[in-house]
């Protein structure tokens, strides 16, 4: 398996040290953002780790090898190329085996950071279950790896494209808590709220800490979703957002996208049709996330 991963030299020294460390994911670099904004957003968001104590790891699947941790020049070249393969679960043993370039959705950051023996991750939202997955079957392997998978993740909760309420209702089938921080309500992404109660409330990072710790020690397999609901001032109106996603699932069906192309066109349309300001409000969660899951890793850390 060690041959398979690739450390860059600060991770190697982190892991030397025993200093705490976050995964990041890089398909926000490669399909969640355009360019130059992903690279930026990228750097900006690994040293918001630094300044918080900890060690950023950005995994990226590139020549036949896992990289946990990538050079500048690494982020450069990811956040330019065209020809990055969206990796999850089922895609890393093909794009390892190929030597493709590979950017790693949630499932696949989650299952390197585990493999790297790395406990926390921040992305933006997790996948779940699709609309209309009644009749298409359309779930993301994000929650399958939720459930099997011993990595916690920060994120501003479920993206709001999903059908929100039967992912919670998946979590809940697979055993994995969902955890508001400073908040009693899941975020659903761009918004602070949704209809739906998390399973628990945190109100600082330690807890969040104590909590994995303890859930691990007990040998409950699996991570946890700890859902940081983006800033007041970056919020976008939820009716407003709504409609939107509504426009934007319609265009969809009728253009006949589905499976793993949704998402993407999904983000691009509602990106589109906002101006703008819903990637304004992708970066804000993320560098929010950023803040919270450092600290949380160095509580972690601390308590091993």
């Amino acid at each position: 398996m060690e041959k398979y991963l690739s450390y860059s030299q600060e991770v190697l020294e982190a892991k030397e040290k025993g200093l705490p460390i976050v995964a990041l994911e890089s398909t926000i670099i490669s399909h969640g953002m355009p360019y130059p904004q992903n690279v930026q957003t990228a750097r900006e968001v690994e040293q918001i780790i630094r300044d918080k104590g900890a060690v950023p790891a950005t995994i990226a699947i590139i020549d036949g090898q896992i990289k946990i941790g990538l050079t500048d020049e690494e982020l450069e070249m990811f956040g330019n190329a065209d020809n990055v393969a969206k990796a999850s679960r089922r895609d890393l043993g093909y794009l390892v085996a190929t030597k493709k370039l590979g950017a790693t959705t949630v499932a696949a950051t989650m299952i390197a950071a585990e493999l790297a023996g790395i406990e926390l991750f921040v992305t933006g939202g997790i996948g779940g279950v699709h609309r209309g997955a009644e009749t298409t079957m359309d779930v993301s392997a994000d929650l399958e790896e939720l459930a099997q998978t011993n990595v916690a993740v920060v994120c501003a909760g479920a993206k709001s494209i999903l059908d929100i309420g039967l992912t919670l209702e998946y979590l809940e089938t697979k055993g994995v808590p969902v955890v508001g921080y400073g908040t009693d309500m899941l975020p659903a992404f761009y918004t602070r709220e949704s209809e739906f109660s998390v399973n628990f409330r945190a109100d600082n990072t330690q807890e969040v800490a104590d909590m994995m710790r303890a859930k691990w020690d007990l040998g409950l397999v699996g991570g946890a979703v700890i859902a940081n609901p983006i800033p007041e001032e970056d919020a976008l109106e939820a009716s407003f957002i709504n409609g939107i996603i509504q426009t934007a699932l319609t265009e969809a069906k009728e253009n006949g996208i589905k499976g793993k192309e949704v998402t993407p066109f999904l983000l691009g349309k509602v990106k589109e049709l906002t101006e703008g300001k819903s990637l304004e409000a992708n970066i804000a969660l993320v560098k929010h996330n950023a803040r919270v899951g450092a600290e949380i890793a160095v509580a972690l850390n601390q308590n091993k």
